[in-house]
């Protein structure tokens, strides 16, 4: 009887497992972009490990291009320049979108390889669709203050990402009525406006290694600090 019991008991553990194996593979098959392993794609959907394959791309260049280019994004690539710690190895300029997609003002942004990948995805999955949640329109220019910026994090000894580009600082969103959005008018309010902006920041966390808002400290009172910080490729992101 125990030797019976014993089986049966077996049976269900194994069952178990096997129920629990087969739940695992449809879930692998469904979002295989929350494996760490499978290779990172621009136009798919984000997931547990796209930060972090977003911040090693740092360490191909090559394979950096091949996805905007994959993605269809226009740019060119620029040479290495600068020295020391302002030495710019990976930065490309976007060149202006086809008509009737975002474009990036002023224009000639020209950040890191890995910065221009996450914008990409940042900018599809992320600030599109949010303004179609909350306004039912698109934007169509997103205003910046500029990527590269050969310094030290203010009241610091370290260097700031952007003394390679590997950051961007961004201010405003113009939607395709004309309306802007901007950071330092309309983060602190109760309308849609804000709520707009507390999303783009929310989701910008799961793209950037760092991600400073106004939450943060005066000096990002008016702008969203987005950068690809080296930590990011171990899952060490900052999001205040």
């Amino acid at each position: 009887m125990r030797t019976i019991r014993s089986a049966l008991k077996t049976l269900v553990i194994l069952a178990v497992i096997a129920g629990c194996a087969l739940v695992a593979l449809a879930y692998i098959r469904e979002r295989p972009q929350d494996l760490p392993w499978t290779q990172l794609q621009l136009d798919k959907p984000i997931g547990m490990f796209t930060g972090q394959k977003l911040a090693a791309l740092s360490g191909d260049y090559v394979f950096c291009q091949n996805l905007l280019d994959r993605a269809g994004v226009a740019f060119s690539p620029l040479p290495p320049v600068g020295d020391g710690e302002c030495r710019r190895d990976e930065n490309i300029r976007l060149l202006e979108p086809t008509a009737g997609n975002t474009s990036f003002t002023p224009s000639g942004l020209a950040p890191s390889c890995p910065v221009a990948a996450a914008l990409e995805i940042w900018e599809t999955q992320i600030v599109q669709p949010a303004a179609l949640e909350h306004f039912g329109q698109r934007v169509s220019f997103i205003r910046h203050l500029g990527t590269y910026n050969c310094r030290q994090i203010g009241g610091s000894t370290r260097w700031s990402e952007h003394a390679t580009g590997n950051a961007i600082d961004i201010a405003a969103f113009t939607l395709e009525n004309g309306q802007i959005i901007s950071l330092s008018r309309d983060w602190n309010d109760t309308d849609p406006e804000a709520e707009f902006l507390r999303v783009i920041r929310d989701g910008s966390c799961d793209l950037f290694a760092t991600v400073l808002s106004p939450d943060y400290n005066a000096a990002h009172a008016d702008h969203f600090h987005l950068d690809q910080a080296e930590r990011g490729q171990l899952g060490y992101s900052l999001c205040r």
